[in-house]
């Protein structure tokens, strides 16, 4: 794990304590309606309701890394700095043992942004 800075742990400790007070909050909440009877019609809704929301969360997801390895990303940031990626090897010798596996580099690219 890499060094952590000041502002990285009291963010850290920020979200941990908003965390906590939202553990209590459910907790609470849970124990106040605690002698609610749900009909079997609100557990169908519930579970309808939680299976919908985990169908579009991971939709939305797909198309998140469809759209970004497709390069559709690249076209709505006009003010990006374009990267090219270039392959950079050589082979020392004529045996196996003397290839070098080539490095894989971003250059940025020589156009004006």
């Amino acid at each position: 794990m890499r060094n952590m800075g000041k502002g990285n742990i009291f963010l850290l400790a920020i979200l941990l304590f908003l965390f906590g007070l939202t553990a209590i909050w459910f907790v609470a909440a849970w124990n106040s309606s605690g002698d609610v009877e749900m009909s079997k019609h609100g557990w169908i809704a519930m579970g309808l309701g939680t299976v919908f929301s985990i169908v579009i969360g991971c939709g939305l997801m797909a198309l998140m890394f469809y759209s970004s390895r497709s390069g559709h990303d690249e076209a709505a940031g006009p003010f990006r700095k374009k990267t090219e990626t270039a392959i950079i090897g050589h082979v020392a010798g004529s045996g196996p043992s003397n290839f070098r596996p080539p490095c894989i580099m971003k250059i940025p690219s020589r156009r004006a942004v």
